[in-house]
């Protein structure tokens, strides 16, 4: 949504470009409301939780990997990006709501020497496993904050897009191009065998081998052509 009567996210763990506003989803996603008002409403009931903490700010942002929850409708959903690039909301059981996986950013050792890592939603663990790397991901628990499995970047590994052309695209990580001072190339191979290429910084590891940790979209993260598109539709009638 756009121009000047769009609501603007808050600040919080995520980018400004990179987040929906929880009004946005109750309204134009969800269609639990109708106006800004209602939305506020339903948030200030204390209805809306985002990774397992009730938000009462309409504007509060939500992004990739989040896991929304509605405790009174038995809704719960995780923000992931469709092969175009848009937030899509997937319904989770309530297994899978109990976790999300975070990909690391940074490892330092703090102070005090307490070494820590910090995650692409702003979190930050101390003491994480020492075998956690950056780009890295970990499975956290929603409840704890605590982190369980790692999910290793390395050739092999099932990743995620999450910015630029390919955004939302899911592939077996093939190879890595390292450039010194400048950015290191990665390519990916989806299931149809279609290769593409794109920077590591927008690489999400989400699983090992063949089985993502999380469920994927519609469409799972393939990308289909134009000409593709259009012959599904035909078959399907909707042409």
């Amino acid at each position: 949504m756009g121009g000047v009567w769009a609501p603007r996210p808050s600040t919080g763990p995520h980018k400004l470009r990179e987040c929906l506003p929880i009004a946005i989803i109750l309204r134009e996603r969800l269609k639990y409301a109708l106006t800004g008002k209602e939305c506020q409403q339903i948030c200030m009931e204390r209805c809306v939780q985002v990774d397992g903490k009730v938000r009462t700010d309409a504007n509060y942002p939500a992004g990739f990997m989040d896991v929304i929850e509605m405790p009174k409708s038995n809704d719960r959903f995780r923000l992931l990006y469709d092969v175009k690039g848009r937030y899509v909301l997937c319904r989770l059981d309530r297994e899978e709501a109990q976790y999300k996986l975070c990909r690391i950013n940074k490892v330092f050792v703090g102070a005090n020497k307490v070494p820590c890592a910090v995650t692409h939603d702003g979190r930050t663990l101390r003491y994480p496993d020492p075998d956690i790397k950056v780009n890295d991901t970990v499975k956290v628990s929603i409840a704890t904050g605590k982190a369980s499995d790692i999910f290793a970047f390395g050739l092999g590994s099932m990743v995620m897009i999450t910015k630029g052309h390919n955004c939302g695209r899911v592939g077996t990580l093939m190879h890595v191009e390292k450039h010194d001072g400048s950015f290191s190339i990665v390519t990916v191979k989806d299931n149809k065998g279609n290769t593409f290429a794109t920077r590591l910084s927008n690489v999400f590891v989400i699983g090992n081998g063949q089985k993502p940790e999380i469920t994927l979209p519609k469409g799972r993260g393939i990308k289909k052509t134009i000409l593709q598109e259009r012959a599904e539709a035909e078959a399907a009638g909707r042409i």
